[in-house]
């Protein structure tokens, strides 16, 4: 036994050790709803700038085919004008559609109760639990109802949106952007 300590002394420091400090913990409970995911997806499609190219290049094309066959003809075609509403309404229409689908897929699921840590965040339903720790995260970006986490992969396949309406005490939202500035840079 080293001078000075007994066994009881080591084994109440050992425990201390797991004990989680309560400060560094934010949960939040929340429905999810359509919007939350819309904000992830517009994120999303702002950080990918591959998307974004393709987007901005396809909405010119469909202009430039509209402008082009209204110059040659002297009048603007129903097809060629179909055609640009069609791409207009598929760009602007479709981050709603998938919002939509995925409210449908996680909808029925009820309250979610997100636990952020700096173990990483973990997700609970009355069904699943999911833990994902932060070497997953590429970086979030935070919105004025949101903080939007995007993963590590390259198409950036998960995007975990924490809405700051599901925060239990007004200081939580300040000590969840420093959570999450500690544990993942702002992109």
């Amino acid at each position: 036994m080293a001078e000075g300590h007994s066994n009881q002394d080591i084994n109440n420091a050992e425990s201390s050790d797991n004990v989680v400090d309560r400060r560094t913990i934010v949960e939040l409970a929340y429905l999810p709803q359509s919007a939350d995911t819309l904000v992830g997806l517009r994120v999303r499609q702002r950080i990918k700038w591959a998307g974004l190219l393709l987007r901005g290049a396809l909405l010119f094309l469909s202009v430039g085919h509209w402008l082009v066959s209204a110059a040659v003809r002297g009048s603007v075609g129903v097809l060629s004008t179909a055609v640009l509403l069609l791409v207009v309404l598929l760009l602007v229409g479709y981050p709603r559609l998938q919002a939509a689908q995925v409210q449908r897929l996680v909808g029925w699921q009820g309250e979610y109760r997100a636990t952020v840590s700096p173990a990483g965040i973990t997700c609970r339903t009355d069904h699943s639990t999911l833990i994902q720790k932060w070497s997953v995260f590429q970086g979030y970006r935070e919105t004025a109802g949101h903080f939007v986490l995007l993963s590590r992969d390259p198409s950036i396949m998960c995007v975990d949106v924490l809405p700051k309406r599901g925060v239990q005490e007004a200081g939580d939202i300040e000590q969840l952007r420093g959570i999450l500035d500690q544990h993942t840079p702002r992109v």
